[in-house]
């Protein structure tokens, strides 16, 4: 008998999905205590304070995600074109992650939001002075010539070094940062003294880039970019401890809600309730998060997916990341397929064919929105690691909009584990050891 869990949907309510099941049951605590070499920092959702309902601050995201699939898909390879798809429509912008992290630059320090990003490795600001292009960003943009800790970093620098393009001026290291279409950043490489967190935590000579030349649209929503990637320009490459955990709030939440990102020691040990997969290498991108996902059960039933659907593939096509700015998942085309086929099997519900949610599926709800609707268990069987889902991870029911539907999407090579999958883990990153952890956590409470 295939496995099936209950959710109630609450009436002329955005549903909440309940899930009685050791991923949803078992949780910890997020230690709030500074050790050295550690910091941790709210991460606050691109979306947050713009008065929008669950769902509509989902089609954002899905939005933002489309263009954000066929971005990094471009990153791996270049050839391929990265024109924003039909339905990205103004004024969702394209998409360089969903969350935001505050922080503060120089000596004295300048306070400032930046975009956080699993998928690139750069840190880096907007600097005056702007010469050729800068964009309208919420606060002051960062001025050098204002603080005492700024340095420009010499041509035979290490950082210098890892730039995948560069060029020694006079001034100096000058970088060219790309995010596989127009969008980029240009200036000068330095180190600076940055400040994280509430408790005011300073890293001296931290490497950024210091744009006076930036261009592309997602950047808007900050003063520049935070960089997690696996390579040595990335901010968690730069510290003591190579490893960062974060913590998203469910999208059930308050859109206010703050998640949570812990760096180097405050990023802590996998738990007991853990699993963990390795960490593989894309030589076409090292710097993305790849895993190896060897099948998916529906129902408690294993999928016929080929093999073949999740492997890297000689060109760097193909794979499966996990990336934080990419809102829900996408499977590589014959893997979606069959996840499709097993929840339509699966959910007593008629499929809602009116595409007004954004979603592929999605099923209409019984007459008057409440209830229970029984949907089928979820498991990714990574390398090494079982991860079973809470429903609500992977069903995202709206009462008055009378649908609960897949957070799932289709892809052509690259797949992507999304943020939505993730909510309500805490996701530990050690590069290290080269391994990405999950623990079950409440993370509104942490």
């Amino acid at each position: 008998m295939a496995a099936l869990t209950s959710i109630f949907l609450l009436p002329l309510l955005a549903a909440a999905l309940l899930l009685s099941s050791p991923a949803a049951s078992t949780s910890r605590r997020l230690t709030h205590q500074l050790h050295r070499g550690g910091f941790q920092v709210a991460l606050t959702h691109v979306d947050s304070g713009k008065n929008l309902t669950k769902m509509e601050r989902l089609q954002r995201g899905i939005k933002r995600g489309n263009y954000r699939l066929q971005k990094l898909n471009a990153m791996v390879l270049p050839t391929q074109s990265a024109a924003p798809p039909a339905n990205v429509a103004a004024p969702v912008e394209a998409g360089n992650g969903e969350f935001l992290m505050e922080l503060a630059i120089g000596t004295p320090p300048v306070s400032y939001s930046a975009i956080v990003d699993t998928g690139s490795d750069l840190i880096w600001t907007q600097c005056e002075p702007c010469s050729i292009s800068c964009y309208s960003q919420p606060t002051p943009i960062f001025d050098p010539s204002e603080s005492s800790t700024f340095a420009k970093l010499p041509c035979s620098s290490d950082l210098c070094s890892a730039l995948p393009q560069s060029l020694c001026g006079s001034d100096g290291c000058n970088y060219l940062y790309t995010y596989g279409d127009d969008s980029s950043t240009e200036g000068v490489m330095a180190t600076e003294t940055f400040t994280f967190g509430g408790n005011q935590v300073k890293v001296p000579q931290l490497g950024f880039g210091c744009g006076e030349d930036n261009q592309g649209d997602g950047f808007s929503q900050g003063g520049g970019l935070v960089g997690l990637g696996r390579g040595p320009l990335s901010l968690v490459s730069q510290l003591d401890q190579p490893k960062f955990s974060y913590c998203l709030t469910s999208i059930n939440d308050d859109a206010s809600s703050s998640s949570t990102l812990s760096m180097g020691s405050l990023a802590g040990p996998a738990g007991n309730s853990s699993v963990t997969t390795g960490l593989i290498q894309n030589t076409a991108q090292p710097s993305f998060y790849y895993v190896a996902l060897e099948g998916i059960s529906v129902g408690g039933s294993s999928l016929p997916i080929p093999a073949s659907a999740f492997a890297l593939q000689g060109d760097g096509s193909g794979g499966m990341i996990v990336d934080s700015g990419t809102t829900i998942t996408y499977l590589e085309g014959v893997a979606y397929d069959e996840v499709k086929k097993a929840f339509v099997a699966a959910i007593d519900l008629p499929v809602d064919d009116s595409g007004s949610t954004g979603l592929d599926l999605c099923f209409d709800l019984p007459s008057g929105g409440s209830g229970d609707v029984e949907v089928p268990s979820l498991v990714f069987h990574f390398q090494g690691a079982d991860l079973e889902l809470p429903a609500e991870n992977y069903m995202i029911a709206d009462s008055s909009a009378g649908v609960v539907c897949l957070a799932m999407g289709r892809s052509s090579g690259m797949s992507i584990f999304g943020n939505v999958e993730q909510q309500n883990f805490l996701v530990l990153y050690d590069l290290g050891k080269e391994t990405l952890s999950f623990t079950p956590t409440q993370c509104a409470n942490s």
